[in-house]
């Protein structure tokens, strides 16, 4: 790989700094093939960049590549064959359990040699908890608690979340899969009560933990509420953690260091973890946690498999799960669980699958208890999850009831009074409270989504439009970096301080002081926090926010903008995750043939997880 080759690669964007610099350093390194080495290194750079584990040189190899202006010739990608034999006599890329700085395994997937240990490390200890001999258990005791802690029996032909209970009894891996509305935080708290009844004593040492501090508080507040109703001995209630940590706080976080505390020479003190929203958890945070795990404590994921993925390298909850729609139970574990929860699984069993695996620990909760089944917003988030396009289409264009709303986007020339009118009427609750806590709670009702954070429709413009037109109407003097009433999304933890990525918070005059403002925030037992907003971590001003930075918050009401141009950012995952925002009602701004696409293109992270923990023994 020529210097100038990198170089024009670097230039026309296709490839960044980081990918150049890296790929030149393994072209010094390789000792022949350096061509073919510096090109797979950059690209596979790239990859992890873009939130890949791994490049698939099947897929890129003979590809063209896209050149800048400047370049004097076409180039591209060897033939994968071709590929894989240079890289192989590169010196710098070995096969699996070689160390070298990368790894090519036997189905032409090129890795960085850290997220080839990272997939490793997390197949082997999700394959060892699948596989585990579940503990021995009363089967009429856990009837019993079962009967008393799920006493409302959905109508459908299965309660999956007595279920899902009754998997976290038996297996040390659970994970637990529902769209928003499903009832996974209720299952959460009723699971760990029906774990906890179990023993002679409630004494288990449970950590409830998420990847971001707003999620942290969301499943902390949630747990407080719901183990309040359980119909269960206070001692039981007790033992149930009110508070969550986040899993950097968790592990331990070790300051300039991309290691932790905890790890498998300093396990956690542990017997049962629970990780909320899981579906936002990378493959590196994610094999950490397991490593950090007591070989014989439970793991319980919880979260969507179809909202997006992490920002970070992976897909793990959804490799995890798999890409089949149902699972099926091995015939052993099923006539078991049948037994214990005293549901019917017949149907839910393969009769050809006899010993116990990962398809024995997914539940996915299908009873939606926030839409009814012929909702707008519910039809529509099962139709986009599907990739069903005709039924999306449809359903946008005559939609059954008042909670979906598409509209094509406005032209150029009338989109700024549009959203300037959407920006005044959904923020009038939150601009007229008469106290901080008001305030907060108001910012829950309202918010502006785009998938982009640049450009005409991206979130810097959006909140750049909303206040200049707040500040026309009279509602904010944003002259001022402290103006009252500047909403604040955090983007960066900061433990000393209390804040974690994605809390929300407002500027307010301070109390008798009203020279001074205060940067305002909900607690984590709902109580107000005022802190001096020159302290603040990272943030930024929260009118409209990104798809990606809405993950985990849920608002009555949601505007999606979509751009008009094709983007590689709108995909399935991404229009789930912004719909199902809503509570109440979600309009969406964007050209049909825009969303019909997004519906049919699906996010593709290249990754062995999937392959390595399902081919071969459960699915292809």
């Amino acid at each position: 790989m020529s210097k100038s080759l990198l170089k024009n690669l670097n230039q026309s964007g296709i490839i960044s700094e980081i990918d150049f610099h890296f790929a030149r350093l393994i072209t010094r390194l390789a000792s022949a093939s350096e061509t073919a080495a510096g090109l797979a290194a950059a690209l596979v750079s790239r990859a992890t960049g873009e939130g890949a584990v791994c490049l698939d040189l099947q897929a890129q190899g003979g590809r063209a590549l896209p050149m800048g202006a400047g370049a004097k010739a076409a180039a591209a990608c060897p033939e994968p064959g071709r590929w894989r034999r240079m890289l192989l006599e590169s010196g710098v890329v070995g096969e699996p359990g070689e160390f070298r700085p990368l790894v090519l395994d036997a189905d032409n997937r090129l890795y960085l040699y850290r997220y080839w240990e990272y997939e490793q490390i997390l197949a082997a200890a999700v394959a060892a908890k699948a596989s585990a001999v579940f503990p021995e258990f009363d089967p009429p005791r856990v009837r019993a608690s079962l009967d008393r802690l799920f006493p409302h029996r959905v109508e459908s032909p299965v309660d999956w979340q007595r279920v899902a209970a009754v998997v976290a009894v038996l297996k040390a891996l659970c994970i637990i899969s529902g769209g928003p509305g499903s009832g996974k935080t209720t299952t959460v708290a009723r699971l760990l009560a029906l774990l906890l009844e179990q023993g002679p004593t409630p004494n288990l040492r449970i950590q409830l933990a998420a990847p971001t501090g707003k999620a942290a508080a969301r499943i902390s507040a949630s747990i407080r509420t719901a183990r309040q109703e359980l119909d269960c001995p206070a001692a039981v209630k007790e033992a149930i953690p009110a508070q969550a940590t986040t899993l950097h706080r968790l592990l331990g976080t070790l300051p300039g260091s991309p290691y932790f505390r905890h790890d498998a020479q300093n396990p956690l003190a542990v017997d049962v973890v629970v990780v909320d929203e899981a579906s936002m958890v990378d493959l590196a945070l994610m094999a950490k946690l397991v490593q950090a795990m007591p070989p014989a404590a439970r793991l319980i994921l919880v979260g969507d498999k179809d909202q997006l993925a992490s920002v970070e390298a992976g897909a793990v909850l959804a490799d995890l799960c798999g890409r089949k729609a149902e699972h099926r139970f091995s015939r052993e574990f099923g006539a078991t669980l049948s037994a214990a929860c005293g549901e019917n699984l017949q149907r839910w069993c393969d009769p050809n699958q006899q010993r116990s695996g990962l398809a024995d620990c997914i539940v996915a909760l299908r009873h939606n208890y926030r839409f009814a089944e012929g909702s707008a917003i519910g039809r529509l988030s099962r139709a986009v999850n599907a990739g069903d396009v005709a039924a999306a289409a449809g359903l946008l264009r005559r939609p059954p009831d008042a909670s979906v709303c598409w509209q094509p986007l406005p032209a150029p020339g009338e989109f700024e009074q549009r959203l300037s009118e959407r920006f005044r009427e959904g923020y009038r609750d939150y601009l007229s409270a008469e106290s901080p806590a008001e305030a907060l709670k108001a910012l829950g009702r309202f918010t502006v989504l785009t998938p982009f954070n640049r450009g005409p429709h991206g979130v810097n413009a959006l909140n750049r439009l909303a206040e200049s037109s707040l500040e026309r109407s009279g509602w904010i003097d944003p002259s001022d970096r402290w103006y009252t009433r500047r909403p604040l999304l955090i983007t960066r933890n900061d433990h000393e301080m209390g804040l974690f990525n994605g809390d929300l918070g407002v500027i307010l005059p301070a109390e008798g002081h009203a020279d001074r403002q205060d940067a305002c925030f909900a607690g984590p037992d709902g109580d107000l926090r005022r802190l001096p907003p020159q302290r603040l971590p990272a943030h930024e001003t929260v009118f409209a926010m990104t798809v990606h930075k809405s993950q985990g918050s849920e608002f009555d009401s949601v505007l999606v903008i979509l751009p008009e141009n094709d983007s590689p950012l709108l995909t399935r995952e991404l229009l789930y995750t912004a719909v199902t925002r809503a509570r109440e009602k979600v309009l969406i701004w964007g050209p049909e043939g825009g969303l019909t696409a997004a519906v049919s293109q699906k996010i593709e992270r290249a990754s062995g997880l999937h392959d390595t923990l399902w081919n071969g023994t459960h699915e292809k």
